[in-house]
């Protein structure tokens, strides 16, 4: 699998208003998110969702952004701060080998894997990490681009999900996407 991890500097460039035209965050995750959710979302980059989905939750839950490059993190603070949403996003420095989730164990009610799974070293590792997190009965919804990932490769990943104990609940249409909404019983 891919290591090529999207560079900091693109951040600002995937904050683009014009994205939204296309993407419709409120829309994608509205019926996936509840208020008092915990969310984890893993590559978030400089926050795109992440302000959406503390939106979502609302006052009572908290979404919890996990990158491993500093200068996106800075910047999804800074975002999470003129949002008002600085109480409800919590900050996570990955490293290289670890999501650095391990006291998440059966807290999280959704996790959101946006175009990331395909630059992580070890998409194995990944979705062992992060059902490890998820209460029975939690939600992650896949998405890779179909630009940069091929089919073939979107199926090894899910065969990496079923192997860490999550089953396919939907395929849910979005555009221009590999998308699936996977559940842990």
């Amino acid at each position: 699998m891919s290591e090529r991890v999207c560079p900091w500097w693109m951040g600002p460039l995937l904050l683009n208003p014009l994205r939204r035209w296309t993407v419709k965050p409120d829309r994608l995750l509205a019926p996936y998110v509840r208020e008092g959710m915990t969310v984890l979302e893993p590559g978030p980059g400089m926050g795109f969702f992440t302000t959406v989905l503390a939106s979502l939750v609302g006052p009572s839950g908290k979404v919890i952004a996990v990158d491993i490059q500093p200068k996106m993190m800075d910047g999804l603070r800074q975002r999470a701060v003129q949002s008002g949403f600085a109480d409800r996003v919590e900050t996570r420095l990955a490293t290289r080998d670890s999501l650095q989730i391990a006291d998440l164990v059966d807290s999280v009610d959704l996790v959101l894997a946006f175009a990331m799974v395909h630059e992580t070293p070890s998409p194995e590792r990944f979705f062992r990490e992060v059902a490890a997190t998820m209460k029975s009965g939690a939600s992650l919804l896949l998405v890779e681009p179909a630009g940069h990932v091929r089919s073939e490769k979107f199926a090894a990943e899910l065969e990496f999900a079923l192997s860490a104990g999550l089953a396919i609940a939907a395929s849910p249409a979005i555009r221009r996407s590999h998308a699936a909404l996977l559940k842990k019983p």
